[in-house]
């Protein structure tokens, strides 16, 4: 028996096929995906988004890559923050993007704000052309992660930041384990009751259960050659911001 390429929740056994997996499946709750954001966050995902955005430091006037951005609530808080920026917001999942711009990009929005379906794995963007990243709880969704890093790190000026929003990791038990509770019952028959998507929110539960703990996570981006690699736990490390630096080049 061939052992499978990737380890997906989606069942896939290629890291090709668990992105064309995650990216319809995305595409199947687009329509749904902003309310329950903030349904099931409490209206917290708002307050997540604005200390992501705000931890990225773009130098003025520069181009920000929001990979993952879905409806890009992500972006619009970015050109919020940084008005004199210009977003690249990259997805794999097209109905999203398209979702986002017909909601979010008026007043002016559509022109800093670039909607973009592209692979994180491949990137359609120049060498150190990016003045920061961020990527919002979309990390887990890229298979292998490395190469996910490594194109962060290709496109990254020296100097510049890459900004993680991610669940921690749900093996934790958190809150005497009610958060455990949310994560195997309530998440998946809330989701699947409004988006009418059974597998989406039991997909999204299995990967927080399964993903990286705060440590492991920074591991794997020094590995990834970032330094200055720091976390900031958020409602008692169900959520963690990471931010990681592409390091100066040297002066000789």
């Amino acid at each position: 028996m061939v052992k499978p390429e990737c380890d997906s929740h989606t069942g896939a056994d290629t890291h090709d096929e668990h992105g064309k997996r995650v990216a319809d499946m995305f595409g199947r709750i687009a329509g749904w995906y902003d309310f329950l954001n903030h349904a099931l966050s409490g209206g917290l995902d708002i307050y997540w988004r604005y200390r992501l955005a705000k931890a990225a430091r773009p130098e003025s006037g520069g181009m920000v890559l929001d990979l993952a951005a879905g409806t890009m609530d992500v972006s619009v808080e970015l050109l919020r923050q940084y008005p004199e920026c210009r977003v690249a917001a990259l997805d794999f999942a097209l109905p999203m993007l398209e979702n986002g711009k017909a909601k979010k990009l008026r007043k002016g929005r559509e022109d800093s704000i670039f909607p973009v379906q592209a692979d994180g794995r491949a990137l359609p963007l120049p060498d150190e052309s990016m003045s920061a990243a961020t990527i919002a709880f979309g990390i887990r969704n890229i298979l292998p992660r490395q190469d996910a890093y490594a194109e962060f790190f290709r496109v990254l000026k020296p100097g510049a930041r890459l900004c993680i929003l991610e669940f921690g990791s749900g093996s934790k038990r958190v809150w005497k384990g009610l958060y455990n509770f949310y994560l195997d019952k309530m998440l998946p028959f809330i989701g699947d009751r409004i988006s009418g998507d059974p597998g989406a929110y039991r997909y999204l539960a299995e990967t927080i259960k399964s993903f990286p703990n705060e440590r492991a996570l920074g591991s794997e981006l020094l590995d990834a050659g970032f330094e200055r690699v720091y976390n900031v736990p958020m409602m008692s490390g169900i959520v963690y911001l990471h931010v990681a630096q592409k390091p100066l080049k040297d002066a000789g």
